[in-house]
């Protein structure tokens, strides 16, 4: 199945990412199995529903294949130098330190992922910084997908939503290195024609069904990286109506959030063969 034209294709494939992750964690699991147990922390301050929630999955997914994640909770007044402390010292006695964003204003968030040592890094922080072995979690779950389904990049136009350390920054560098055409807006930036002409749409703005029917061209291919809270329940940047129109994309929950996690340990694993 070759998306190189995509408008070839029928609309609306809902990409499964829980079972694609069950696969990676299976594998994961045996891996792990014939090594040594892993142990992980995620370090947090401030946590929002949508951080909670990831967490508790995190949590689960982690004990199926055999690594111990605990998780440590900054106060909300935390200091950038006391985030620092928190992330040297997890770093000196654990297999791998998740830090948890976003974080609150007062924190420098860039200052504090620098402390990750780049060898204890599941997150990848230090993508494209001359260190591209292991891609970071959002984007390895985008490259999965794309291989499965041949999703073609080169000289497509992507249209990025958000500018992040987790999805936006790295996602970019992605698919200019794949070949596409590239361009990069925050939510009060965004160019309406852009998005309307896109090919291929990566969002992690994370504002509840922000991409409508009426911002897009019938088949787009749609990575739903986005994330919140809306009536008490986890939604994705793209609206549910949307889904018609599109080529292939990932639901929220269910699309790239599970494979983000699974691919964070297969990271973590990763990591410590090395």
């Amino acid at each position: 199945m070759n998306f190189g034209e995509i408008t070839l294709y029928s609309l609306d494939m809902k990409v499964d990412g829980k079972a694609l992750a069950e696969e990676i964690l299976e594998q994961l699991k045996e891996d792990i199995a014939e090594s040594a147990p892993l142990t992980m922390v995620a370090i947090t301050c401030d946590s929002t529903f949508e951080t909670k929630k990831y967490l508790e999955m995190k949590k689960k997914r982690a004990a199926l294949v055999g690594v111990s994640l605990r998780v440590v909770e900054l106060p909300a007044d935390a200091t950038t130098g006391q985030a620092i402390e928190c992330v040297e010292s997890e770093s000196a006695k654990s297999d791998g330190v998740v830090v948890q964003l976003p974080l609150p204003e007062q924190v420098e968030r860039d200052a504090v992922l620098k402390a990750i040592p780049k060898p204890k890094d599941p997150d990848v922080f230090a993508y494209g910084e001359k260190y591209d072995r292991i891609l970071p979690p959002v984007i390895g779950a985008i490259d999965e997908i794309s291989q499965l389904h041949e999703i073609e990049w080169k000289n497509k136009k992507v249209v990025i939503l958000g500018q992040g350390r987790l999805v936006g920054i790295p996602a970019a560098r992605y698919a200019r290195k794949k070949g596409a055409r590239v361009r990069v807006y925050e939510e009060d930036t965004l160019d309406m024609r852009s998005l309307k002409t896109a090919d291929i749409i990566i969002s992690g703005i994370g504002q509840p069904h922000f991409i409508e029917p009426h911002l897009v061209q019938e088949g787009v291919v749609i990575f739903d990286a986005g994330t919140s809270e809306d009536g008490g329940e986890l939604v994705g940047d793209m609206h549910p109506d949307t889904a018609e129109l599109t080529a292939l994309y990932t639901p929220v929950p269910g699309g790239i959030g599970p494979l983000t996690i699974a691919l964070l340990l297969r990271n973590l694993y990763r990591l410590n063969r090395q």
